[in-house]
């Protein structure tokens, strides 16, 4: 069996009689950015004497970039400018979560700051109402690495019985599942809902004497699942980054109180199991409206012609992350080719067949990566689908 967090043995009920105790007015802001990696979160807390009404209440802040691979010690101040408010759902109102852009030292964008370029994007894309909707994938590990649940030396079942599955038998970890989610409502995060995943874990149970004192063998009672998705959306422009970020953040801070990991690898067991990606929903006004279907195809055609650069943004690493991912296997495209298809899970873009029948809606981009930066998904989109056309036409 995988290994919990040593943290996760203190004794919860002495902590909350702290956390019960009045703030005497004041209120705890913590700050959260990406940090050098471009997939990490950071964050730190403050004191401010007074409740924040909105984002222009809180301060700017600081901290050491050369502590989180985003500066030289010699010159390390990172200012952290505000963006977004949210609740905190771990330290309760009037206490708020926000997000925060990474400025350098001299005030231009941190070389992870994405959310900068995206939102001048999304203002020029504002006429056209993008909204999108992200599925993010991920898989429960132990604090050893290894899947939570999973065998030392072995594997469990095949896949099959674990997607959108219910029962001690089939799904894993479903606590950690819904604090999230409840954390996700009571701090203000768009989530649109969850469900478990395909790849799946195995817990060893003992039949009656089957301990290793009686001479009877253990029975293996529970193959369930360990990867999960939750969805976030619809959300307008930047916010889709915004929002995605924050979930991410608190879903990392419930397996922390839980004692295990949660990991957006793009495929975190090699082999014959299903990666995990962070499938993008886009829809401008147009396509939402009647006879929107031919705005979707007039995308997807733009698409098309820009698979290698969407493909280089749909992982902090250029491509390499999803090439593990994107084999042409396992409900994947193959990295290297673009295709499109209604009700097609094995394409590059989906269009799913409810949207096919009405002739509008929204489609679906199933290359990016689960440990994708969504302000570079979505900028990328919107940059292919509204902007280049009108740009050449300028």
């Amino acid at each position: 069996m995988a290994s919990l967090s040593i943290s996760s043995g203190l004794n919860k009920a002495v902590r909350q009689q702290y956390m019960s105790l009045p703030q005497g007015g004041k209120c705890q802001v913590t700050y959260i950015w990406v940090d050098g990696t471009g997939e990490g979160l950071r964050n730190k807390t403050r004191t401010l004497d007074t409740e924040p009404r909105s984002i222009d209440d809180i301060p700017e802040w600081n901290f050491d970039g050369s502590s989180t691979y985003q500066a030289e010690g010699s010159n390390s101040d990172m200012y952290l400018v505000p963006v977004c408010m949210f609740r905190d759902p771990f330290t309760l109102d009037p206490n708020k979560l926000v997000l925060c852009e990474v400025l350098k030292y001299n005030r231009l964008p941190a070389e992870t700051n994405h959310r900068n370029s995206c939102n001048r994007v999304m203002e020029k894309a504002k006429e056209h109402s993008l909204w999108f909707g992200m599925e993010q994938e991920y898989t429960l590990l132990g604090t050893d690495g290894h899947p939570f649940g999973w065998p030392a030396n072995g594997f469990p079942l095949p896949q099959g019985p674990y997607y959108c599955s219910v029962g001690a038998n089939c799904a894993y970890g479903r606590d950690i599942v819904e604090c999230h989610y409840k954390a996700c409502l009571y701090a203000g995060v768009k989530i649109y809902g969850t469900n478990a995943e395909v790849m799946p874990s195995q817990v060893v149970g003992f039949l009656h004497g089957g301990d290793g004192q009686t001479g009877l063998p253990p029975l293996t009672f529970a193959f369930v699942s360990l990867q999960w998705e939750f969805q976030v959306g619809p959300c307008e422009g930047i916010e889709m980054g915004d929002h995605l970020w924050v979930s991410r953040f608190l879903l990392h801070r419930v397996c922390e109180d839980f004692g295990v990991v949660a990991t957006l690898d793009p495929k975190p067991m090699a082999g014959n199991w299903n990666g995990a990606g962070c499938h993008t929903n886009v829809s401008t006004k147009q396509m939402r409206e009647d006879q929107g279907l031919q705005y979707i195809e007039k995308a997807i055609e733009k698409l098309s012609k820009k698979h290698k650069e969407h493909i280089s943004q749909y992982d902090p690493r250029g491509g390499s992350d999803n090439a593990r991912r994107l084999t042409g296997l396992h409900e994947t495209a193959n990295i290297h080719d673009f295709s499109a298809g209604v009700a097609n899970r094995g394409a590059s873009i989906r269009i799913p067949r409810q949207v096919g029948k009405d002739g509008k809606g929204y489609f679906e981009d199933r290359r990016p990566a689960a440990n994708c930066d969504p302000y570079a998904v979505t900028k990328a989109i919107a940059q292919t689908c509204l902007l280049h056309s009108e740009e050449e036409n300028n």
